[in-house]
């Protein structure tokens, strides 16, 4: 999607699909966990805890950081990367709003189409 089309969604929008991003792939998912878990900064341990070259651990690093979700500080020659509390609140808050927006629909709503299109029971 070309970046003029972002601009027609909404900001809540947006940040949803930012957050769907950064939460697309399984190593990132565990990536996420880690640093959750440790709760604290976390530096080559990353990849001694994941089945996955150092290099791809960067590009995954680098797409958590892009959405925000993940914040790294440069210490030296070695990069740490911990949860950013604010944003990992406000996708937790996104994201919920997202979910619980739902609400029960009608039982017969997607229900298979059988002969003469009549909605079988």
């Amino acid at each position: 999607m070309g970046l003029a089309k972002l601009d027609e969604f909404t900001l809540r929008d947006n940040r949803v699909a930012r957050y769907a991003k950064a939460l697309a792939h399984p190593a990132r998912v565990a990536i996420l966990r880690l640093l959750a878990k440790k709760k604290s900064c976390v530096c080559g341990d990353i990849v001694d805890e994941l089945p996955l070259s150092q290099s791809t651990v960067s590009q995954h690093l680098k797409e958590l950081k892009a959405s925000g979700l993940v914040q790294g500080d440069v210490e030296g020659a070695r990069v740490c990367y911990c949860i950013d509390p604010k944003e990992w609140a406000l996708a937790q808050r996104t994201l919920t709003g997202l979910l619980e927006s739902f609400r029960e629909a009608d039982p017969d709503c997607c229900a298979p189409v059988g002969k003469n299109n009549v909605r079988s029971r």
